[in-house]
């Protein structure tokens, strides 16, 4: 019987005794769970070649497929002991994947364009595969790349991204050492404008403001409810990072990612960083697993470090013409407060943002320890002097995407952004990037140039210090995966996501949020709210035809800018003016060309422009005679000044609009709703305006409330409003609060922290907190 009992020890897994069985085990398809009494539940799939180990009665999964347990299998041990020895397991070649994030991935994937893919080797349609299946590209990078970051744009709905995340994990728990993917998003709750809310309805998503709207509330405690309400949305999708939030403090007002910020003051950025990070990085209760992580958990990648939103004119370093940031002003610490002070700072337990993305720019001339002028990604000063040793950060910095790539033309959004490496090869550019502190390779499918950098450093410090150095982010980025539970069970039940996704609670949440964000600029006479059934003129609104941000071409149009059906639901629509009581006027602020023009440049120019804020003509006569910093490998010059060139934005329609709309009214109350991008000139329509609101990307139907009394104003100015277009170009790029603002009829400043309800301008514990903090010495 001993001899027996002694032969079934030694058939038992490693670790495993013959004690009472503590787990139990269902299966639903090719997935199994596992609850273990008392500790974390499992899943797998049955074909990935994984089995469950049995340790002091409790299961676990043998990812590596060894046959006994190993710490990073092991559940009940800390994140960074698990990280740690599987980085000590790894191949060089299988550390350089977990380098990687991938390119766009669209689920499914499209058949034409740059973000294409196939299904054994043809079109979707074609193939007679599922939309939830993995392309061949996904396959080949998950395989022979080693890719494990993977970033996810479109998806076709809640359940096909939820069974496309299933078979992602499936696919790479089956190969190499079992890990998990860690799928992310750009930020996807956005709004559509036309569409229809009521309190039964769900969608594919919830939708809310955007991040000017969140900060227009002055009310942090509505941004954490969006990270929490968005964090279980996301990881109901498969998603387990958010490349976001963007706390680049929108210092200079001509940039075109301002609508992406919190605004311009640091401390308001600062407080709505911390709470958006809080909300999408806690779990609580049973879906903690340790240290405020766990199962509701979506790792932050707060971006863009040090700041992005000094780049010289307003221009974008997505583009080789905005390459530069500057600092006229002296003030590139103040950039750094939303970091250092808000994501870096949290309220939460789990203590700061998970990741970091600096930006495209050259921060120009604040290297002050090697005088370096490249771009931040690849400078050490900022990276590590800066970043890692000045404030203690030990996190995942990842490159933002492309910027190992080639520049290939000036003007591109697709082309790569090596800003200041333009001349070195695309695995000197990696070993620059590493050596300067990063750990990841954003929109890099390909780890033939990590393996390139790997080898060069082996030359120049020896293999023992390689190796260190590619542990050492290889734990960094594993953690991300380890501390939201993604090692246990990183598999979704289909039906969950589609009660999760997109609820009414969650719906509900988010229009209530869209109310919060409204500003109401002007109300002369106090003639909002309107009162419901009048009957209302709604002018059509012409947008001329164009080219989207990656350089494909857009038709033009003549249509209602809000759906006409919603607004019946409150007012009478007619065509006639006459026939009218009131003229709703729809617009958005004035949209420029991005600050450069290749006909400029073909024409013998320097391609320069001015980007301008306002809808007219405008004349840059007071601008720089010569740039503060310039320079590209594809330019034969240096000065990128715009003095005297002209700028009409390509919406100066909405201008007229407002004008004809005033004049066929005849005396009758105009109310424009402008939707803004960027801080504007009011100048140009608020005289013919009765009462204007503003709002930061929400449903039209959040508009027609405000405007009819079904909610009250209480959102303000996140941004300074200009004066005119001289006192942006007097303005700083990198110096916040620094604009003469523009007073209106009423005698009304559209200032940081302006705003009015019905009885008149908003004086609350908000603008004594933020507008002096805000207001200069």
């Amino acid at each position: 019987m001993r001899r027996n009992y002694l032969l079934l020890l030694a058939l038992l897994p490693y670790g495993a005794s013959a004690q009472t069985k503590k787990w139990t085990e269902t299966k639903t398809g090719t997935i199994a769970l596992v609850t273990n009494k008392g500790g974390q539940s499992l899943g797998y799939s049955t074909v990935s070649g994984v089995k469950i180990l049995t340790v002091d009665g409790l299961a676990f999964k043998d990812l590596n497929k060894n046959g006994k347990l190993d710490k990073y299998e092991d559940w009940r041990l800390p994140v960074d002991v698990r990280a740690k020895d599987l980085a000590s397991k790894m191949s060089v070649e299988q550390i350089a994947g977990l380098m990687l994030y991938s390119r766009h991935q669209m689920i499914p994937s499209i058949p034409v364009g740059p973000f294409a893919g196939t299904y054994n080797g043809k079109k979707l349609e074609e193939s007679g595969a599922n939309p939830y299946d993995l392309s061949d590209q996904q396959k080949q990078f998950l395989a022979n790349d080693n890719v494990r970051h993977v970033l996810v744009t479109s998806v076709q709905s809640p359940e096909v991204a939820a069974r496309w995340s299933n078979n992602v994990q499936a696919f790479v728990e089956g190969i190499g050492m079992g890990i998990p993917a860690n799928n992310s998003s750009d930020p996807r709750h956005g709004t559509v404008a036309n569409a229809e809310f009521n309190a039964g309805a769900g969608g594919n998503i919830s939708m809310w403001p955007g991040s000017l709207g969140m900060a227009a509330t002055f009310d942090p405690s509505v941004t954490q409810n969006f990270g929490h309400i968005a964090a279980r949305e996301y990881r109901a999708l498969g998603l387990a990072t958010a490349l976001s939030p963007q706390v680049d403090i929108a210092t200079d007002p001509r940039w075109n990612r301002v609508s992406g910020t919190f605004g311009e003051d640091p401390q308001l950025a600062a407080d709505m960083a911390r709470a958006y990070i809080d909300g999408f990085q806690t779990s609580t209760g049973a879906k903690e697993i340790a240290n405020g992580w766990g199962y509701n958990s979506v790792n932050a990648m707060v971006k863009h470090w040090p700041g992005g939103g000094a780049g010289e004119g307003g221009r974008d370093a997505h583009y080789g013409f905005g390459k530069y940031a500057v600092y006229p002003g002296n003030n590139f610490n103040e950039a750094m407060i939303p970091f250092t002070q808000g994501a870096f700072k949290l309220s939460g337990k789990t203590g700061m943002a998970a990741a970091v993305m600096p930006y495209y720019t050259i921060s120009f001339n604040q290297d002050t320890k090697n005088h370096e002028n490249v771009a931040n990604n690849y400078n050490k000063y900022i990276i590590t002097d800066l970043l890692r040793n000045k404030y203690h950060y030990d996190g995942v910095v990842c490159t933002d995407w492309l910027v190992t790539g080639d520049e290939t033309v000036i003007n591109s959004f697709l082309s790569g952004k090596s800003w200041g490496m333009e001349k070195a090869t695309v695995a000197e550019r990696h070993y620059k990037i590493l050596m300067a502190g990063v750990d990841q390779f954003g929109g890099n499918n390909d780890m033939v140039p990590v393996l390139d950098a790997y080898k060069m450093g082996v030359i120049e410090h020896g293999e023992q210090f390689m190796r260190a150095r590619f542990e050492q982010s290889a734990v960094r980025l594993l953690r991300g995966s380890f501390r939201t539970g993604l090692f246990e069970n990183p598999y979704l039940d289909v039906e969950t996501t589609k009660k999760t996704v997109g609820n009414p609670e969650f719906m509900r949440a988010g229009y209530e949020a869209q109310l919060k964000s409204i500003v109401m600029l002007k109300n002369k006479s106090n003639v909002l709210p309107l009162p419901t059934g009048k009957t209302v003129y709604v002018p059509k609104k012409f947008t001329p035809a164009g080219k989207n941000f990656l350089g494909m071409p857009t038709p033009e149009k003549l249509e209602y800018p809000v759906n006409i059906e919603t607004v019946k639901k409150y007012f009478k629509v007619t065509d006639n003016p006459d026939e009218a009581d009131y003229a709703l006027v729809f617009i958005s602020s004035p949209i420029g060309h991005g600050g450069y023009s290749e006909d400029d440049a073909k024409s013998g120019g320097n391609g320069y422009l001015p980007i301008s804020l306002q809808y007219e003509k405008y004349t840059a006569e007071t601008a720089r005679d010569t740039s503060i910093a310039g320079g590209d490998p594809l330019e034969k010059f240096t000065n990128r000044s715009y003095k005297g060139k002209s700028e009409t934005s390509t919406n100066v329609t909405d201008m007229a609009m407002v004008n004809d709309t005033y004049a066929k009214m005849k005396g009758k109350p105009v109310i424009v709703s402008v939707n803004l991008k960027n801080p504007m000139a009011f100048a140009e329509i608020e005289k013919q305006a009765n009462a204007i609101i503003a709002d930061f990307d929400v449903q039209g139907q959040a508009s027609l409330d405000i405007i009819t009394g079904k909610a009250e104003p209480s959102a303000l100015l996140p941004l300074q409003m200009p004066l005119d277009m001289k006192v942006v170009e007097a303005q700083y790029e990198d110096v916040p609060h620094d604009m003469k603002c523009y007073t209106d009829s009423e005698g009304h400043t559209y200032d940081f922290g302006y705003g009015l309800n019905w009885k008149g301008i908003i004086k609350d514990s908000r603008t004594a907190k933020y507008s002096k903090a805000a207001a200069k010495p």
